[in-house]
């Protein structure tokens, strides 16, 4: 019921908001402006009230916002896609205009067959698109991982969390406790490291594996073999890549540096002594 409440003031919302009304609204105004009384607005007030509790209960109308919402998400993932693709380097922008090509060479090839294989060419296309989206979306994922990958020294942080383990006997208490969060965010540090080496290394692999497949389909398509068959490898092949965008997702989560709840709470004031301790900090 709360959702249907939900949705009811939506469709409110958005009857309020078309410009029809606002058209409607905007001439009672005018006309009472030039006929110097307020009864032309009393009446479009009620109007509107007529107005707000018929229209958004009608189905077509809710079907007209239904529409008008897909639109406007879909020309939102297509802003973000086309920005995702923007910021990819150049040889990646060059992989996925080999791929772009080839799904094209698949598409022409296929429209060539008879009206009654065109249901199967057109769930073809639904997942050659598709496809396409979430080869960009592994790109980019791969260049994203590339550059953390770049820009971090496993053998720098190994070096340094050796050198706090064996001088934390040593040092006094107040160090010591600090210096322990401070091996805990290291080890973080290495394990978040080698599960990204690993992620990019499988992202590599769906997208040569993508390729691979669409390269074979496009092939079999000059010959003009079953659509059905074709299909159903884009099928499967859609389902691989999903299952890496999910493994992508879960990956992504590690680029925040998770620590501990104690590790999360401030240092109390009286374990610092500023006169006495060093300066540290903690790189990313």
């Amino acid at each position: 019921m709360a959702e249907d409440k939900d949705a009811q003031v939506d469709f409110v919302k958005a009857a309020l908001k078309w410009q029809y009304n606002w058209i409607a609204i905007a001439g009672a105004a005018a006309f009472a402006v030039v006929s110097a009384s307020g009864l032309p607005l009393i009446l479009a007030a009620g109007l509107e009230l007529i107005y707000l509790s018929v229209v958004p209960n009608s189905g077509r109308f809710q079907r007209l916002v239904r529409s008008w919402k897909w639109e406007e998400e879909k020309r939102q993932h297509e802003m973000k896609l086309s920005a995702m693709f923007h910021d990819l380097p150049p040889e990646m922008r060059t992989r996925y205009a080999h791929v772009a090509e080839v799904c094209g060479d698949i598409r022409a090839n296929y429209a060539k067959l008879s009206s009654t294989s065109q249901i199967f060419v057109k769930q073809m296309e639904d997942k050659l698109s598709g496809l396409q989206q979430g080869y960009v979306r592994l790109l980019f994922a791969a260049h994203q991982q590339r550059e953390y990958l770049q820009v971090t020294n496993p053998g720098e942080i190994q070096r340094e969390l050796e050198q706090l383990k064996k001088g934390l006997v040593k040092d006094p208490a107040k160090v010591q406790e600090i210096n322990r969060k401070r091996i805990e965010i290291l080890t973080k540090r290495l394990e978040k490291f080698e599960k990204i080496r690993e992620n990019r290394q499988v992202i590599d692999a769906q997208c040569a594996a993508t390729e691979d497949v669409l390269q074979l389909i496009r092939d079999q398509s000059v010959t003009m073999r079953d659509p059905r068959q074709i299909s159903d490898q884009l099928e499967n092949l859609v389902q691989d890549v999903e299952q890496t965008e999910q493994a992508v997702k879960e990956v992504e989560a590690i680029f925040e540096l998770a620590t501990p709840d104690e590790m999360a709470r401030p240092i109390p004031a009286s374990i610092i002594d500023p006169a006495t301790q060093p300066r540290m900090r903690v790189r990313n």
